[in-house]
C-alpha cells in the first residue's frame, strides 16, 4: 500500500516499512526528514531517541521518519546512500533542502545530470536534537 500525504502526516509512525511516496511527503506542506539507518549502527542508535522525540513532539508540524535499510533495503532504492545514517531532507515547500551557510552543517546536494534539477539533499552521519531543530527551522518549521 502506498501512503498519501494525508495518511503520512496523520499516522505519523516513525518507522517506514512500505515504499516511500516522496511526492506525497513533499506535497504535505511540512518539512521532511527521513533518516536511513539501521537498528544496529552506533550513530543510528544515538539518533533513535532524538528521532522518536521529534516525531512525537512535532506531529502535524514536521514529518520525521526512519527507514531500517538493513531490514528494508528496497525502500532506499533511488536514494543516494553511501553511509548510514543518512538523512534525506525536503523543505516545507516540498523542495530538496537548500541549507543556509549559517547552519554550519555539511550537506550533499544531488542534481540530475541532464537537466541539472536539484533532486536530493542529504546529510551523512548522526545529528543531535539541536542540529535537527536548526535544520527544521531553516526548512520552514512553524
Amino acid at each position: 500500500t502506498v501512503m498519501t500525504a494525508q495518511t503520512v502526516a496523520e499516522t505519523g509512525d516513525l518507522l517506514i516499512t512500505t515504499p516511500i511516496d516522496f511526492a506525497a511527503l513533499r506535497s504535505s506542506g511540512l518539512p521532511v526528514i527521513i533518516d536511513f539507518g539501521a537498528d544496529s549502527c552506533i550513530p543510528c542508535k544515538e539518533m533513535a531517541p532524538v528521532l522518536a522525540d521529534l516525531n512525537a513532539s512535532l506531529k502535524g508540524k514536521a514529518i520525521i521518519r526512519f527507514v531500517d535499510v538493513w531490514k528494508y533495503r528496497d525502500l532506499a532504492n533511488g536514494v543516494p546512500l553511501q553511509v548510514i545514517p543518512t538523512q534525506v531532507l525536503f523543505d516545507s515547500k516540498g523542495k530538496p533542502f537548500t541549507p543556509p551557510e549559517s547552519l554550519d552543517i555539511e550537506f550533499n546536494m544531488y542534481s540530475l545530470k541532464d537537466s541539472g534539477e536539484h533532486v536530493f539533499t542529504t546529510h551523512e552521519g548522526g545529528l543531535d536534537k539541536s542540529q535537527m531543530l536548526s535544520i527544521l527551522a531553516a526548512m520552514g518549521l512553524h
